[in-house]
C-alpha cells in the first residue's frame, strides 16, 4: 500500500477498534434452528452426522431456493407515526424479534417509486436514516426496515446482533433467511400503498439480505448493492470486524467448509437468477476494505460481467468504517440516490 492506503487502513482499524462489547461465541451446528424451518426438502435423518446433514441441508436450500425463501403473506401491518410494524413470517424464539420495525419515509409528490433501505450489521434505529430522507429530495420514497435481531427487534441479553452473525451456523442461516423474507414483505405493503416501481438498498450485512430477498422477488427493479461479496462466509472468516465470530468456530470447521454450509445465504448461488430480468443494479465497493476484503469484491464485479447482468460500479475512496465518515458517506450517499433517481 502506499502512503495512503496506510493511513486509509490505520483509520480502518482505529475504528474498528472502538467497540469494546464484541463477545467471542461458543461454535455450534445449530441444526435445531435449521429443522423449525421445516424445509419441505429438509433431509429426514436428523440424528445423522451433523457436518453432513448441514451440507445437505444447504444444498437443497439452495436447488430449491424459492421454497426455501417462501413465506405466507402478512396480514397486520399497522402504520403510526411513520414507523411500519407487523409480525415476521418468519417466527423464533425471541418475540421481540418476531415483530418488524420499519421507518416510512414517503416522497412528496405523485411519483409512485420506494426503496426498501436495510442498514449494516449492528446498526442502531437511527442508521440510514439520513440516507432515507436524501431518497426523499431525490422523490423517492423510502422504508427503512431494521434486519433481524437489530435494534428494536434485539434480545435483552444481547449488546450487539450476535445473533445476526454468529459461529452458530443454523441460527445464522435462520436469520439472513428472516431478514430477506422480511425484506420481501416490505416489497408487499409498498406494494398494496399503490408504489409500482420498487427496489431494495442494502449496506454490508443490509447489501447480502438485500440481493437474497431480490433475487428472489420479480418486482424489484433496483437493486443497490453497498459493499458486495460472493460468499457470506469469506467476509466472516477473513474480515476485520468479524474477527470474533472467526475465532468462535476455532478449528472445528475451514473457510471451504463455511462457504459450503452458508450458500444458501450467499449472494454466489443466486446469481444467475438476475439473469433474463430488466433489473438495473449498481454494486459499490472500496479498495481498503479490510471488513470486505477487496478480493471478494472484485470476484462480484468480475462475475456480473461475466454473466451480462446489467450493472453499474462505483469504487468508494476508502475502507468500510470509513464510509460513514465524511466526505466519504456524503460520497456514498449521492452515488446511490443518484443511481435510483436514474433507474427506479
Amino acid at each position: 500500500m502506499g502512503l495512503y492506503g496506510r493511513w486509509m487502513d490505520r483509520w480502518e482499524r482505529k475504528l474498528a477498534s472502538r467497540d469494546s462489547n464484541r463477545v467471542v461465541r461458543p461454535f455450534e451446528w445449530g441444526t435445531d434452528w435449521l429443522h423449525s424451518i421445516g424445509f419441505p426438502a429438509c433431509p429426514a435423518d436428523a440424528n445423522g452426522d451433523a457436518p453432513e446433514w448441514v451440507d445437505r441441508f444447504a444444498a437443497a436450500a439452495v436447488a430449491e431456493s424459492d421454497r426455501f425463501y417462501s413465506y405466507e403473506p402478512v396480514r397486520d401491518y399497522q402504520l403510526r407515526d411513520g414507523m411500519l410494524n407487523f409480525t415476521s413470517p418468519v417466527r423464533t424464539r425471541y418475540p421481540e424479534n418476531d415483530r418488524v420495525h420499519a421507518a416510512w419515509f414517503p416522497a412528496e409528490g405523485k411519483q409512485r417509486r420506494a426503496l426498501v433501505v436495510l442498514p449494516q450489521w449492528n446498526s442502531d434505529a437511527d442508521g440510514h436514516v439520513g440516507l432515507a430522507k436524501l431518497l426523499n429530495r431525490f422523490g423517492i420514497s423510502a422504508l427503512r426496515m431494521s434486519m433481524a435481531y437489530h435494534a428494536e427487534r434485539m434480545p435483552p441479553e444481547l449488546e450487539r446482533a450476535d445473533y445476526h452473525v454468529s459461529s452458530n451456523v443454523g441460527r445464522t442461516i435462520h436469520a439472513c433467511r428472516q431478514s430477506a423474507i422480511d425484506t420481501r414483505a416490505c416489497l408487499d405493503w409498498l406494494q398494496q400503498q399503490g408504489y409500482e416501481r420498487l427496489g431494495v438498498l442494502g449496506t454490508s450485512l443490509g447489501s447480502c439480505v438485500a440481493f437474497i430477498a431480490a433475487a428472489h422477488d420479480q418486482r424489484a427493479s433496483v437493486g443497490i448493492f453497498n459493499h458486495v461479496s460472493m460468499y457470506f462466509s469469506d467476509v466472516v472468516w477473513t474480515g476485520l470486524s468479524s474477527q470474533h465470530v472467526r475465532r468462535g468456530f476455532g478449528d472445528t470447521i475451514t473457510q471451504d467448509d463455511l462457504r459450503r454450509y452458508w450458500s444458501v445465504i450467499s449472494p454466489a448461488s443466486y446469481l444467475k437468477r438476475l439473469q433474463g430480468r430488466h433489473m438495473h443494479n449498481l454494486l459499490i465497493w472500496a479498495p481498503y476494505d479490510t471488513t470486505f476484503p477487496p478480493v471478494y469484491s472484485r470476484q462480484v464485479l468480475t462475475t456480473f460481467r461475466e454473466l451480462g447482468l446489467p450493472h453499474k460500479v462505483f469504487t468508494l475512496p476508502c475502507g468500510h468504517y470509513t464510509t460513514g465518515r465524511f466526505p466519504f458517506n456524503l460520497i456514498d450517499g449521492l452515488a446511490m440516490c443518484r443511481f435510483a433517481a436514474r433507474h427506479l
